[in-house]
């Protein structure tokens, strides 16, 4: 099993030490979905939300998140990202949002691209929720990783 890096030698908590690594060019991509009624789902597809345009507000708070990831989980370490990119996809029983972040550093951008999908999910929700309250927030993944030392990595070779 491969030793936690968020852990020293007596189980403590930490901040991975990244100093002493070459930067990368790095990017990460994460996707999640929403799942909602056909009513809310209408009024997205054709801009009929009373709040606004959901998608346009959705994808500048995913935009927002990332850039704020190293002050929402502990141990991040703040980047200067390059590019965030959000985008959505209509699907029968919702939709789904696909995030990509991406640097030249010394640290991955997994966390930046999933805070992203996961703060434009959560902006969709609060955005239609008077249309729908039960809508559904799921799949939350990342999907592919590129750069470092590690390589290369996608979720069908999981």
């Amino acid at each position: 099993m491969t030793r936690l890096t968020h852990l020293d030698g007596s189980g403590a908590a930490r901040m991975v030490d990244i100093g002493a690594k070459q930067p990368s060019a790095r990017i990460a991509v994460a996707s999640g979905r929403i799942k909602m009624s056909q009513e809310a789902l209408g009024a997205i597809k054709g801009g009929d939300n009373p709040k606004g345009d959901v998608l346009a507000a959705a994808r500048i708070a995913g935009i927002m998140a990332a850039k704020r990831t190293g002050d929402l989980i502990p141990l991040c370490h703040p980047l200067a990202l390059d590019a965030v990119t959000i985008d959505f996809a209509l699907e029968n029983d919702g939709l789904r949002a696909t995030a990509s972040a991406s640097l030249t550093g010394k640290t991955g951008v997994e966390m930046e691209a999933l805070v992203a999908v996961s703060t434009a999910l959560l902006t969709i929700y609060d955005m239609a929720k008077a249309l729908d309250r039960a809508m559904v927030i799921g799949e939350i993944r990342l999907i592919e990783k590129r750069g470092g030392k590690s390589g290369t990595w996608r979720a069908s070779e999981a």
